[in-house]
């Protein structure tokens, strides 16, 4: 397809993406520091969360965020995006604000849902109207255009962030507030409604349920499905044992199996009744092959920032910046009076034998100087006997162990896709989806396993970036193609519904991934002291997602054969 064949992007594409920029820079300026927030010591203005607790929250709150869009799209659909547009910024401002303002797990838990309920408000709308203002001409670009506005936010707010939190964590949530805040103005002044609302109100909710049912499936398929997820959640989160949840399954198993025998095969009889069933299952299939490449991808901004901090020498990137003390200072802030003070604590934890070098170690991470446990061992002994040895340890070890700031390096996945989204949209838009999408995955499996590498290496912080630029490069290939695959057989009049629909595969990825993270990282990374075999585990799952894409390219019905019959519920 030559330039000269596509039709004009509107201007409504413009401002839903202007719209995508700032709504990015609040997410991830949240986001990407969240793992950093939520185990920082609170004495450091941190919550202090236990790996599992973070894992929790990463998980079960953007599952949420992505499974609510599912509803949420198809009432944009019926009342319209520009209304769904301004509920979701008025949910989402006062939540962002006050995620800063509580330090208990259940009032972090309460504001952190309001923030999905908000992004699950916006997300289907954005994606709906770029969907409603391409076609088949353009949707290729406009999708490759939409993520590296995406990615432009994405870039911004972690940076912006980082900066700000040197002042203090409070601001971090403060700006995330503003940026939602302006988005009010091209939403109320600049945005023109691309759906019919003549055709769309007359519409009942019932009917949009039913759709739902359709597509995905009936409620005791829901029940199935969700209630397998609760019980590995409560796994990865450690609720349960391993014995437990073997045994929990079983019975679970069993008990849908026999109410299975016992339902009706009627369509017409009460839900409870039903057997379970499938909607468009080509459609709901790869939705859950899909939510493993989502799986490994959030591993990027839940475990990566946390790994670097606590794992990865960066020591050969401040080397690099030391002739440039402003960029220094910028990128490897180091609080002196804040590492003093620490020095202190910890060496009478140590002579009081609470604490060993190691957990001494783990500590110090947390004010961005990664020191050899050795040296820790007798610097704590020393200052133990004379206390005024804390101030020279910390001037000293400000200067020779500093480190680098994890959500700048993770930047660079934003900034690379900035970059290279268009030109990377342009080559792979003349090949079919799904083989994209493969090659993508396997990539995105590449890079993580590059990140296991990253720890003991002597170029620690330039083996990271290469982790980094390699995923990026694989989720330039893989996500936009996977929004494209499903707008392109999308009802018109249900395309905000679809990608509603579309983000239930990130929803059950995040699902798996915050426990996943929080598992792996406890257990692996720091209670068999291998991090780098955590990687490679990761990798090896994003390798199994594309074998799963593969056998569903090879063996699986394309949905767009599915939805030209008749109707979505002869699809069975």
């Amino acid at each position: 397809m030559t330039s000269a064949g596509r039709t004009a992007l509107p201007p409504t594409f413009f401002v839903a993406n202007t719209m995508e920029i700032f709504e990015r820079l609040a997410w991830y300026g949240f986001f990407a520091l969240s793992s950093l927030y939520m185990t920082s010591p609170q004495n450091q203005g941190g919550l202090g969360f236990s790996e599992q607790e973070r894992g929790l929250l990463q998980g079960m709150i953007p599952f949420f965020l992505y499974l609510f869009p599912v509803l949420t799209g198809a009432l944009a659909d019926r009342y319209g995006y520009r209304k769904m547009f301004l509920v979701a910024y008025a949910i989402m401002c006062p939540s962002y604000y006050l995620l800063g303002q509580v330090d208990t797990f259940m009032g972090f838990f309460v504001a952190f849902m309001g923030v999905a309920v908000g992004a699950a408000c916006f997300k289907p709308v954005v994606t709906g109207t770029v969907a409603r203002t391409t076609d088949d001409t353009n949707r290729g670009l406009g999708f490759g255009i939409f993520y590296m506005m995406v990615n432009i936010g994405g870039f911004l707010g972690p940076f912006i962030a980082g900066y700000v939190r040197a002042i203090s964590w409070d601001w971090v949530f403060i700006m995330s507030a503003f940026w939602i805040a302006i988005n009010f103005i091209p939403a109320y002044f600049f945005y023109k409604e691309p759906t019919d609302q003549n055709q769309q109100q007359g519409k009942p909710l019932k009917a949009v349920f039913k759709d739902i049912q359709e597509v995905l499936g009936n409620a005791r398929f829901a029940i199935l499905f969700f209630g397998t997820l609760v019980i590995l959640m409560s796994y990865g989160a450690k609720w349960i044992t391993g014995e437990t949840t073997l045994i929990i399954y079983a019975i679970w198993f069993a008990a849908h199996i026999i109410w299975d025998k016992l339902a009706s095969t009627h369509k017409q009889a009460p839900w409870y009744a039903q057997k379970i069933s499938l909607g468009n299952k080509p459609f709901v299939i790869y939705l859950l092959i899909l939510s493993g490449m989502w799986m490994v991808y959030q591993q990027i901004f839940i475990t990566l920032p946390i790994y670097i901090r606590d794992f990865v020498d960066t020591s050969d990137l401040v080397l690099m910046l030391a002739p440039y003390t402003d960029l220094l200072q910028f990128f490897a802030p180091v609080d002196i009076n804040l590492l003093q003070s620490e020095l202190t604590r910890l060496s009478s934890e140590v002579a009081n034998g609470t604490l060993n070098a190691k957990q001494a170690y783990f500590e110090l991470v947390h004010t961005k100087v990664m020191v050899p446990t050795t040296e820790i061992s007798q610097a704590l002994t020393a200052i133990a006997q004379t206390p005024a040895l804390a101030t020279q340890y910390a001037q000293t070890w400000a200067s020779e162990y500093r480190q680098i700031n994890p959500e700048y390096l993770i930047g660079l996945n934003f900034l690379s896709i900035v970059v290279m989204q268009l030109m990377i949209s342009r080559f792979v838009e003349r090949f079919q989806a799904l083989p994209v999408l493969v090659g993508g995955t396997i990539i995105l499996a590449l890079g993580t396993a590059i990140g296991g590498v990253a720890h003991g290496a002597i170029m620690g912080g330039a083996m990271v970036l290469t982790s980094i630029l390699v995923f990026s490069i694989g989720e330039m290939v893989a996500s936009p193609k996977s929004q494209e695959y499903v707008a392109s057989f999308a009802p018109n009049d249900k395309k905000a519904m679809f990608m509603g629909y579309y983000f239930v595969s990130s929803a059950i990825g995040f699902l798996l991934a915050g426990p996943l993270s929080g598992y792996l990282y406890s257990e692996v990374a720091k209670g068999a002291d291998r991090p780098d075999l955590m990687w490679y585990i990761i990798g090896a799952l994003g390798l199994l997602t594309a074998l799963g894409l593969v056998l569903f390219h090879k063996f699986g019905t394309t949905p767009q054969a599915v939805v030209s019959s008749p109707t979505l519920a002869q699809v069975n």
